[in-house]
């Protein structure tokens, strides 16, 4: 409510305060000489001095029951004093009122309308001055929150650039691990060469025959390699399932990240349309309910912390996976790889030694057999020649046994014992000795024969053996074994 302490001056400055209504039309007052002139500028319309009696005076300005202008009858009812009539009405005239009377009413009226005025003033002031007030704390208040939204506004962009370059860096490593994952598959493809060469190879020289079906060099340098090959194998089995889990962590966070961005990037649309609006924006509605605080809101303290705690989690998950995309390219499989291939450079190396030295065998035993058919055929001459050489003595030993039984067909005295007897006999007996020593060197000749015979045949079926193992390490595991991927193509590369 407004105040003043000196209301003159209050009048000439805010228009608020106004005099009375005799302060602004003086009343009418008497002179000091005569006391019966009336002063000129005093408004005839309004109390003068001898209208001012007290109520109930004898010589009060009152219209009375009696006098010359009333015929002393009462026109009076109940409803008098409620419809405003008064009791005594002029006999000669429709006049109800006094000249007194109505300057007075004149007064009344005057002063109810000033005082009228003197509220509007104080309304009107009040108001200005309200409007002033309320205008510059709503201004101040929309300004101090439009500065405290867009400081709002900056730190969700600063927070969602963050969370965006989060998920960058994520997409990124993704598509680094799904790349780590192809080559993984690639080596594994590649293992599976290796190993079905290293199978066949042990399938092939399993056909070997006799005693060619050893365990060489080959053979356990083979089973070393089956042996490698199985621990890369399931090396690179352990680095997939590892680098699934990994996947599906990062896609995981992925998610959530991109997430919390929409939810901030939503909010810093939010944030941006409530800092440009202003009073003059045709956009703006009465909306009650938004002054309520929702149960499920969160502090700005909170809100930090939970975005803090997705980065660090998200940045702690990329880094897991950077270590175990290192472990593709790190020393481990590296050195398996290595190992691998350094194995099978020594399976190559015994293979090939192995076929010259069968080669070398093939040679000597070929050579051998030559000297064997030869020799065999050359006994067998001997055998026939001992054979011929029977028959010859039997037919000697025919014709001497012959003699004797002639020369014992001799009559009496001519049946001597002379010296052509002794001769045959001696001669009988040197052909038996000759005949037994040549049936032995005919048995003997024989038995080396079949020897012989026998002897060719092993080397025969030795050779068969070589060959065939020859055949099944050159031809075959050599043929088989210049396929075998290079240590790039066994890192997946």
């Amino acid at each position: 409510m407004h105040q003043c302490t000196n209301p003159v001056q209050c009048t000439k400055t805010c228009g608020i305060h106004r005099e009375p209504v005799r302060d602004i039309f003086p009343l009418l007052s008497k002179k000091e000489a005569g006391g019966e002139a009336l002063e000129k500028d005093a408004p005839t319309f309004l109390p003068r001095e001898d209208d001012q009696v007290e109520a109930g005076a004898p010589d009060a300005q009152k219209m009375g029951p009696v006098g010359p202008w009333a015929t002393g009858k009462v026109d009076w009812s109940p409803l008098a004093g409620l419809t405003g009539t008064r009791p005594v009405v002029d006999h000669y005239s429709l006049t109800r009122y006094s000249e007194a009377e109505w300057r007075k009413h004149n007064e009344e009226v005057l002063c109810a309308s000033s005082d009228d005025l003197h509220r509007v003033n104080m309304a009107e002031f009040n108001s200005k001055r309200a409007l002033e007030c309320i205008s510059a704390a709503a201004d101040k208040a929309q300004y101090l929150n439009t500065q405290r939204l867009a400081e709002r506004d900056h730190e969700i962009l600063r927070w969602e650039t963050e969370v965006e370059n989060a998920i960058l860096g994520m997409t990124e490593e993704i598509k680094h691990l799904v790349q780590k994952r192809l080559q993984a598959r690639q080596a594994k493809a590649v293992l599976v060469i290796v190993s079905n060469i290293a199978n066949e190879c042990m399938s092939r020289r399993a056909l070997r025959e006799g005693f060619d079906l050893q365990k060489d060099k080959v053979e356990m340098e083979l089973i070393k390699e089956c042996a490698l090959v199985r621990e890369v194998s399931n090396l690179i089995d352990k680095t997939l399932v590892q680098i699934e889990e990994q996947l599906e962590r990062n896609n995981a966070i992925k998610d959530r990240l991109e997430s919390d961005w929409s939810d901030k990037f939503e909010a810093h649309q939010l944030e941006s349309d409530g800092v440009k609006l202003r009073t003059s924006s045709t956009t703006t509605l009465f909306k009650p309910s938004a002054t309520k605080f929702p149960a499920d809101q969160s502090t700005p303290v909170g809100w930090e912390n939970n975005t803090k705690e997705i980065l660090t989690i998200a940045e702690t998950i990329r880094i897991q996976s950077c270590q175990l995309r290192a472990l593709l390219d790190g020393p481990v499989l590296q050195d398996c790889i290595r190992d691998l291939k350094a194995q099978g450079d020594k399976v190559d190396v015994a293979l090939a030694r192995s076929i010259s030295d069968t080669q070398q065998c093939v040679k000597a035993m070929t050579t051998e057999l030559e000297v064997v058919v030869r020799r065999n055929a050359e006994c067998e001459r001997i055998i026939l020649d001992l054979q011929n050489a029977l028959r010859g003595l039997d037919k000697a030993m025919k014709a001497a046994q012959s003699r004797l039984d002639n020369l014992q067909q001799r009559p009496r005295a001519e049946n001597i014992r002379d010296t052509a007897q002794f001769g045959l006999v001696q001669e009988v007996k040197n052909l038996a000795e000759m005949i037994t020593t040549l049936k032995g060197q005919l048995t003997e000749a024989e038995d080396s024969l079949l020897n012989l015979i026998k002897s060719r045949t092993i080397l025969e079926k030795e050779l068969q053996n070589k060959l065939k193992t020859i055949e099944i390490d050159q031809k075959r595991c050599q043929a088989v074994r210049s396929h075998y991927p290079s240590a790039t193509a066994m890192c997946g590369h």
